[in-house]
């Protein structure tokens, strides 16, 4: 989703790369039917492993949910790291309808987030 909203939403500022610890090789339906509701198609994104030679050319690498900022690679000292602490709704459990709740609730914080970076690289802050 993150990947989704960036290349959208950051068009012209951002380049957009999207790596895990622990691809799936596959994007979870429900967040593309999340995705979708804003107007966003990521059903032809994949989940994959990070590029170690592409991470290190990297500005700034943003880790999302749960221990992917204790999991993920080491970077050079000279790129700028964040952390987003966002619930990571596949593990959620419950009714088809809740899941998607815990799915909506990831995507709308992702997006915000993601629009407050662009606007802070846009005024230099980032």
């Amino acid at each position: 989703m993150a990947e989704g909203f960036a290349k959208e939403l950051g068009k012209g500022i951002l380049e957009t790369y999207s790596a895990g610890v622990n691809p799936a090789g596959y994007v979870h339906p429900k967040a593309i039917a999340a995705m979708k509701e804003e107007g966003i198609d990521i059903s032809g994104q994949k989940s994959k492993a990070i590029d170690p030679s592409l991470l290190t050319k990297m500005d700034l690498v943003i880790t999302l949910c749960g221990n992917a900022e204790q999991t993920c690679p080491v970077t050079p000292p000279q790129i700028k790291r964040m952390h987003w602490p966002i619930e990571d709704p596949v593990s959620a459990s419950g009714t088809g309808e809740e899941e998607m709740k815990k799915f909506r609730k990831a995507r709308d914080e992702i997006k915000g987030r993601i629009e407050n970076l662009i606007r802070e690289l846009s005024n230099g802050r980032a």
